[in-house]
């Protein structure tokens, strides 16, 4: 990927709460950094991937969904209906966007910048000035 990471795995589990927490539990403990889910992130009743993502994570960061949504809201009036967010889980991040590939990648691009100086903190590294 010309962004420097690669996928690993792609896995599609169902929309239901304990699908998608333990998705992201195997994902980590499978030693992934970075953990990448798309979908249900709107407002909808079936849309619980942030309550998954939580329920298994230990901090949301809120630098990510906040920046997320100002870069969709220049490209559609509905983005603050999105709950699109990141959170940590251990020394991993996991990205939670939207279902359509479109927003996807806006979403994606939107923070990307931000993954490796996150990485490195969350798995202790010392860092001694901005990257």
């Amino acid at each position: 990927m010309k962004a420097g990471f690669e996928v690993d795995r792609i896995i599609v589990v169902a929309d239901e709460l304990d699908s998608i927490a333990a998705a992201i539990e195997q994902a980590t403990a499978a030693g992934a950094r970075l953990v990448v889910t798309t979908g249900g992130t709107g407002i909808a009743p079936r849309d619980i991937t942030p309550e998954a993502t939580m329920r298994v994570c230990d901090r949301i960061v809120p630098g990510f969904g906040e920046l997320m949504r100002l870069r969709s809201l220049e490209k559609t009036p509905m983005a603050p209906l999105s709950r699109a967010q990141a959170a940590t889980r251990g020394a991993a991040l996991v990205i939670n966007l939207p279902g359509s590939t479109k927003g996807a990648v806006e979403n994606l691009e939107s923070v990307l910048h931000l993954v490796p100086h996150a990485l490195d903190l969350l798995g202790g590294e010392r860092i001694e000035r901005h990257p």
